[in-house]
């Protein structure tokens, strides 16, 4: 018998249109989206729906409108699949949001507020300083951890084997690039994004998520949720809020936490959420995987099909 995950879609994977013809075709899942847009105090759903692209890519509509599609994609997939059960859920990034929420520790609201916040504070730490993310491909750790010495820069995500992200100073991204493919990089791709996610120019931003938290409560999860940060499955609340803290300046440990779930039995995933990324990283960490990712109407009746084979 395969033993299923669930992995929840980061930033970077809206596109306009996502979460439309779920909210059509599921009474719930658009129910999702009233319920978000109320406490966000706007339409959500007509944002994501019809955009423009640039007011959904700002991190503080982006991260909550991720979060309301994946969890649609998911609720979907309950829909279809009443008795789906998951031996373990990870995120990426904010995907990881929606793990803890999937699994119990946080109500809806709760998270819609959240990440709208933690938008808005990571946006702001990207104003505070200009900062870039460099995707090398194709140099081994060793070398990798070399040119961030040499550049000063971090590791922000270690996505695959093959694929490491970096992020720092966007001055030092550029000279951290250039080190790179001098040590043998098979490929290097700056990434278009706002800032240096994942390091220390995220300061701010983890400093005034820790004072937001102090006053949410967070439960136990229900399902093993991975972290980001750890690679290993969150523990008590406390513990989850801490690591939640740490996860915005710290690298994102995603091919740690496949290899987890890997160990734990999991041999078929399922990604929710817009985009297809997840599913092509977690084949390159664990060939043997089968994944389908879901993000409207077709692709979950593939997933569907696919799961029911």
């Amino acid at each position: 018998m395969k033993t299923r995950a669930v992995v929840f879609a980061g930033q970077g994977a809206q596109f306009v249109g996502m979460g439309k013809d779920l909210a059509e075709a599921f009474p719930e899942c658009r129910a999702l989206f009233d319920k978000a847009s109320a406490v966000m105090g706007f339409d959500l759903l007509k944002l994501c729906a019809e955009g423009p692209i640039e007011s959904l890519t700002k991190s503080d509509n982006c991260q909550p409108a991720i979060f309301v599609t994946s969890v649609a994609c998911y609720t979907a997939l309950k829909n279809r699949v009443p008795g789906l059960q998951a031996a373990g859920l990870a995120g990426l990034s904010l995907g990881e949001w929606t793990a803890l929420h999937v699994a119990g520790a946080l109500s809806f609201e709760d998270t819609v507020r959240i990440l709208r916040a933690r938008g808005q504070f990571m946006q702001e730490a990207c104003n505070e300083r200009q900062g870039g993310m460099v995707s090398v491909m194709g140099l081994p750790m060793a070398e990798l951890e070399k040119v961030c010495a040499q550049a000063g820069v971090q590791i922000a995500n270690i996505n695959s084997p093959e694929q490491i992200v970096l992020s720092g100073d966007k001055t030092k991204i550029g000279e951290a690039e250039k080190l790179a493919q001098a040590a043998g990089a098979k490929k290097t791709v700056p990434l278009p994004v706002a800032g240096a996610f994942h390091s220390v120019l995220m300061a701010t931003a983890a400093t005034r998520l820790e004072t937001l938290l102090a006053g949410v409560s967070f439960a136990p999860t229900g399902v093993p949720v991975v972290s980001n940060v750890t690679g290993q499955p969150h523990g008590d609340p406390a513990s989850i809020k801490a690591a939640m803290v740490r996860q915005v300046t710290s690298s994102v440990q995603w091919v740690s936490g496949v290899e987890w779930l890997k160990r734990a039995g999991v041999t078929e995933y399922v990604e929710c959420g817009p985009g297809r990324v997840l599913a092509g990283l977690i084949k390159r960490i664990d060939k043997d995987a089968a994944a389908v990712s879901i993000q409207d109407v077709a692709t979950l009746d593939k997933a569907v099909a696919a799961l029911n084979a």
